[in-house]
């Protein structure tokens, strides 16, 4: 945890929301988290309207990113000295990220803080992503269906044993299931999730579209 927060906190001094950084030195950070999008979701609220290739996929699960996070609140767009990566290894990363241009944006506001080389990076995101078992009862659905967000959140308890209900967290937008997160620690390890990133959707009725 960094200095001032760290302070802050041992004060007992409330902090404002999940606030990020920006421009904070690479490799600096507590654990990861793996985002993962319900490409559905994201083609509906955003992706039809971009035309974005992504919604040409029947693509369930995508990896959003895997992002450096403090213990409260993360970095973003940080200084490194590490090369930005070359147009054929965001498009290569395009088979679990929907795109190479979400590759690069993430790369950009997210992989610079790891520390890492892009290539490192994207291998390390790979692996965490590979790891994952994504429920396959949920891309089996033939129709759009409601359901609690926590039916997602048991599903990915019940694939992955080794995680546990404090390790992952189920977003939604627009009234719909948008994202699974997991935290990790830096070898990968799952963990428990910081306060800010613990934030469960609590809708009972989230629409999940199938995979097209």
């Amino acid at each position: 945890m960094r200095p001032l927060i760290a302070l802050l906190v041992t004060l007992g001094i409330a902090l404002p929301g999940a606030a990020p950084a920006e421009g904070e030195p690479a490799g600096a950070f507590d654990y990861y988290v793996l985002s993962l999008s319900w490409s559905p979701t994201w083609c509906a609220l955003e992706g039809d309207r971009r035309g974005s290739p992504q919604c040409d996929r029947a693509l369930g699960w995508v990896l959003h990113g895997l992002w450096p996070q403090y213990d409260r609140g993360w970095p973003s767009y940080c200084r490194t000295a590490a090369r930005d990566p070359s147009r054929a290894e965001t498009a290569a990363m395009a088979d679990i990220m929907g795109t190479g241009g979400s590759a690069w944006h993430q790369w950009k506001k997210h992989g610079r803080c790891s520390g890492l080389a892009p290539e490192d990076y994207f291998a390390l995101a790979r692996r965490a992503y590979a790891a994952v078992t994504r429920p396959e009862v949920l891309r089996r659905l033939d129709r759009a269906v409601t359901l609690p967000a926590h039916v997602v959140e048991e599903a990915f308890l019940e694939a992955n044993p080794d995680l546990a209900a404090d390790g992952i967290t189920i977003t939604c937008k627009g009234g719909r299931i948008q994202e699974a997160r997991l935290c990790l620690t830096r070898d990968l390890a799952p963990r428990r999730c910081g306060a800010d990133v613990i934030r469960d959707c609590r809708l009972d009725d989230a629409l999940l579209d199938p995979v097209r």
